[in-house]
């Protein structure tokens, strides 16, 4: 039974989403090149669904400190092989091992896991994770300042997955801040690596691209 600080105050946030999110990543993994992947093209999707499974079982169970372990634990795995992959992808330019179409589409797979991958990252991390969220009559503490917290009238907003994601991808493409605020050390510390990734893919495809033509 939850101690009475942990009493929900509001409806529980769907995680359906970031579980959709978790499962798109293994897919993304299978798209990858052979010369990119992690193990067989199967092993990283089996992991995230074995991992999966323990997330939401106690999260079902209220179990929430177990539910996040489990979090951060399927979300190491994820963030390392898509580093893994990130270095094995430069690792190959020099040598030109990749197809030109392969290279486009290792690019843009890896593109799309660093935007889920970090979204997940902030969604878990912001706040306390989405648990801690759910027990405050407001949204403080927060890593970000989204535009909806200075607004007249939400004063009972929250964020929910999918502002996590929003901000994923607007740093993917603008590799800068854009309406909503950075405000701890952390977050600044996961964004100019997030940046970091995203600028870097998109140099090397630029890069390779102007070698083709």
């Amino acid at each position: 039974m939850n101690a009475p600080h942990n009493r929900l105050l509001h409806p529980p946030e769907p995680r359906w989403p970031a579980a959709v999110a978790l499962v798109a990543l293994g897919g993304l993994h299978m798209a990858l090149p052979k010369e990119l992947a992690v193990g067989p093209s199967w092993l990283l999707p089996t992991v995230v669904v074995l991992l999966l499974i323990p997330t939401i079982v106690t999260l079902r169970l209220n179990r929430h400190r177990l539910n996040r372990l489990f979090g951060f634990l399927s979300l190491g795995v994820v963030t390392g092989a898509e580093l893994w992959s990130l270095s094995l992808l430069v690792l190959s330019l020099p040598k030109h091992t990749l197809t030109p179409g392969h290279l486009l589409k290792a690019a843009a797979a890896l593109w799309i896991t660093n935007v889920l991958v970090f979204a997940l990252w902030y969604w878990r991390l912001d706040a306390g994770g989405p648990h801690q969220r759910e027990t405050r009559d407001h949204h403080h503490g927060g890593a970000f300042l989204f535009p909806q917290l200075g607004m007249e009238g939400q004063e009972a907003w929250k964020p929910h997955f999918i502002d996590y994601l929003f901000l994923s991808f607007n740093h993917s493409t603008a590799l800068s801040p854009t309406d909503t605020a950075i405000l701890s050390r952390w977050a600044k510390g996961l964004i100019m690596l997030q940046a970091s990734i995203s600028l870097t893919t998109i140099a090397l495809l630029a890069a390779r691209a102007v070698n083709i033509l």
